[in-house]
């Protein structure tokens, strides 16, 4: 038994889906689950269902960046900034950096 609630186990299930489309951040895949445009679950729910989870966020990270250069093109420096700012996808500096590089924004 993983000590979840059905809840939990529902918004890892959420989880789940959003990361095999798109690349979340912690913070941005808690958001998504807990707004009200979102799925709706707790602030707690969310966070205890995402931090359940084995989630490699420089991956995520990395698959952002990808999408954001499918779309237009980005110096290092703004797609780091557009990956880390709260008004963007909300990852840490380091996951930004190792995202923007992987995905060949960055020398």
């Amino acid at each position: 038994d993983d000590g979840l609630t059905a809840q939990q186990k529902n918004a890892v299930r959420s989880a789940e889906n959003y990361i095999s489309v798109m690349g979340f951040s912690r913070k941005g895949l808690i958001g998504q689950l807990s707004s009200d445009y979102g799925d709706g679950y707790s602030v707690d729910d969310a966070t205890i269902a995402v931090d359940s989870m084995s989630i490699d966020y420089n991956e995520q990270a990395a698959k952002s960046a990808k999408n954001y250069l499918g779309v237009m093109g980005f110096s290092c420096s703004g797609l780091v900034d557009q990956l880390s700012s709260d008004a963007g996808d909300q990852y840490t500096k380091e996951q930004a950096k190792y995202g923007a590089k992987a995905a060949g924004a960055c020398d």
